[in-house]
């Protein structure tokens, strides 16, 4: 998988359209969960791809302190279901991290996680904090690193 970093304005409309289908096939379509995912919110974001054969396969938004959280925030992980037995969700967040480190360096990351997520992101560093609470209908967890 090649990794892409980019701010709303370098994406082409080829990349953004991989970005949306891939973000409703997993958020809306496959956990069943209707909610407005384009959101006014990606103008802000800068946007990490994982791209394979010519697709978007993983993919994370990153905010700097302030736009979303108090904190840089890592938003919308996702892996295409089938690119999921490869490890892809774990090098697209090590990507994540190195262009908040390289952009952002010794600045705090917050995530709203998915409460069945909470191995995957603690073994990245993240710690939970404060009590689940319900985001569009899952649980989720609020998580720090740094």
């Amino acid at each position: 998988m090649q990794v892409s970093v980019k701010t709303f304005d370098e994406l082409s409309t080829k990349e953004l359209y991989q970005i949306l289908r891939l973000r409703s096939e997993v958020f809306v379509v496959e956990q069943d969960c209707v909610y407005q995912d384009v959101d006014n919110k990606d103008q802000k974001a800068l946007h990490v791809m994982g791209i394979k054969d010519n697709g978007v396969v993983a993919y994370t938004r990153i905010f700097k302190p302030g736009d979303y959280f108090d904190n840089v925030s890592i938003g919308r992980v996702v892996v295409s279901q089938e690119q999921r037995k490869y490890g892809l969700g774990k090098q697209i967040m090590q990507a994540s991290l190195a262009a908040i480190n390289q952009r952002f360096p010794d600045k705090s990351i917050e995530i709203s996680a998915q409460s069945y997520l909470l191995k995957f992101y603690t073994e990245l560093g993240f710690n939970a904090t404060g009590e689940e609470y319900l985001e569009d209908g899952i649980p989720h967890k609020r998580m720090l690193k740094g």
